[in-house]
């Protein structure tokens, strides 16, 4: 399969950013009668590019360290990322101006039975298999299965199943996603006509979700408690959300080592604000495209 070119984001390359103008909030004669800030517009283009293993290693280690999380510490995450720069026909990095610069955001697909024998990829499929059987899943619907089920069955089959690993700066737009995914997906189109082993069963998608805690400075622990019980799951990806719609199974799971070593200032984000947990989705093959171009239609109607 022949490296595919650099790619600007079709049609979602230029995204409006707005950068308050330095006049804002300062009142004159002229604008006396308006509250309203002057804006000025700043167009940025975001491009997507092959992975180089000479500039692309640092930046998607720290975003897979920023992915898992408080389990980051639990993985090779340098084998990890030496695995994912040098499959540089599938998957993207998102850049702004150059390709020398670090990665804002970047998507892959590691075929978990290929590379089963490589130790960053045997240590996540140890890792999932054991966090799913501990997972919140979805309600079942009728004929469905159940995160704790599905799997460590599939994982443990010996099947093609496809490591889906994403991750992105917290503030980057939503809109440069959809271009990712579905590149991606006629990537992996191509690699399997090529006889490449790309040609999964399931795909196994990995993410992050959170869910709001209030303050314990003024709470008991019951009322701690139930609320947490009963706060609403929110996404750092507003793509998963409707992702999860199209997976044989889903479910979130708390990290392992959460509460371990955690440094003062997130301890005390966590407490008064969100506690994140992670998220694992299970599609069907036949079913991944679809959950793309869903996407795709879920984000361009968000914004």
């Amino acid at each position: 399969m022949g490296k595919k070119r650099s790619r600007e984001v079709d049609g979602q390359g230029d995204i409006a950013m707005a950068e308050a103008d330095p006049r804002a909030g300062k009142k004159t004669e002229d604008d006396d009668s308006s509250d309203d800030e002057d804006m000025d517009i700043v167009n940025v283009d975001f491009e997507l590019f092959n992975y180089d293993a000479q500039i692309d290693f640092h930046g998607v280690k720290t975003l897979l360290r920023q992915l898992l999380d408080a389990d980051a510490q639990l993985f090779d995450l340098s084998g990890l990322s030496d695995l994912i720069v040098e499959q540089n026909t599938i998957g993207s990095t998102c850049k702004v101006d150059d390709k020398a610069n670090d990665a804002y955001a970047f998507l892959t697909v590691l075929n978990a039975h290929e590379h089963s024998a490589k130790k960053p990829v045997a240590q996540l499929v140890e890792y999932l298999t054991a966090r799913a059987k501990t997972a919140t899943s979805d309600e079942e619907e009728e004929g469905g299965s159940s995160l704790a089920t599905a799997v460590p069955e599939v994982l443990g089959s010996g099947a093609q199943v496809g490591l889906v690993l994403a991750e992105r700066l917290l503030n980057m737009p939503a809109e440069v996603i959809p271009p990712m995914w579905s590149c991606m997906v006629d990537e992996v189109e191509a690699a399997v006509e090529d006889g490449e082993p790309y040609e999964f069963s399931h795909y196994l998608v990995v993410s992050r979700a959170y869910r709001e805690v209030a303050s314990s400075l003024d709470q008991t622990s019951r009322r701690q408690k139930k609320a947490r019980d009963e706060a609403e799951l929110q996404y750092f990806h507003p793509e998963d959300e409707e992702m999860r719609k199209h997976a044989v199974a889903s479910g979130t799971y708390e990290f392992t080592r959460e509460g371990e070593s955690v440094a003062d200032s997130k301890r005390a984000f966590q407490e008064m604000g969100i506690k994140p947990c992670g998220l694992m989705m299970l599609i069907e093959a036949g079913k991944f495209q679809g959950a793309v171009q869903a996407i795709a239609e879920y984000v361009g109607a968000a914004t």
